[in-house]
């Protein structure tokens, strides 16, 4: 796809979703951390709800080495992501001085912590952009767009760092996810309501409202 194409896709989307922003909540790296890994194939709203009471409960490392599968019973896959968070806080403890770490290297050593995750933590805790957040609602709307023609997530990561300026990539995933809850939904897409209706090539589409 063309330059010129791609930014007219994130200034359209830019209007559209002034307030596009972060979706887990969280007071600092290790909250981060946990929430993220508790967001895997589950809901944020979900995620927030249960760590608005998990974060006064748990404050450090070591606090969530002790982490009860009871307190996040709500979450998806609660009993491996427990396991997941108290390992990942284990190692944190033994080798980074119960601090989160801030390389996409060591970070993906981490039980439960892949690149996608990896990435949210790094854009978010630290500022640090290396790649692109590629969650569900990014694979959908981009290969919709037409910004990628590749279903998997680290291939779309590629294409996406090609494609988008380097300094949209922390605002693009917040973009794109905005966009696919609200209009480019699966499975059906809400194309006669689309801002972008006219540049989409609806890659996929099959049905449309």
């Amino acid at each position: 796809m063309a330059a010129s194409k791609v930014e007219e896709i994130i200034g359209v989307l830019k209007k559209q979703y002034p307030n596009a922003k972060y979706y887990l909540n969280f007071s600092n790296p290790l909250q981060l951390m946990v929430a993220a890994i508790l967001s895997a194939q589950c809901r944020d709203e979900v995620v927030n709800a249960v760590t608005a009471k998990l974060f006064q409960r748990y404050k450090t490392a070591a606090d969530f080495t002790k982490l009860k599968e009871d307190d996040i019973k709500s979450i998806t896959f609660f009993n491996n992501k427990a396991k997941n968070i108290r390992e990942s806080c284990k190692i944190i403890m033994d080798k980074f001085s119960s601090k989160v770490p801030e390389t996409m290297e060591e970070l993906v050593t981490l039980p439960g912590i892949g690149r996608k995750t990896a990435n949210a933590i790094l854009i978010n805790a630290f500022d640090k952009v290396a790649g692109v957040v590629v969650d569900t609602h990014v694979i959908r709307v981009a290969y919709r767009l037409g910004l990628t023609k590749n279903t998997n997530p680290e291939k779309i990561e590629k294409d996406l760092m090609a494609a988008v300026p380097k300094s949209e990539w922390k605002r693009i995933t917040w973009l794109l996810k905005d966009h696919g809850r609200a209009v480019c939904r699966a499975p059906v897409p809400f194309c006669s309501k689309c801002v972008l209706d006219k540049v989409c090539p609806k890659n996929g589409v099959t049905k449309k409202l």
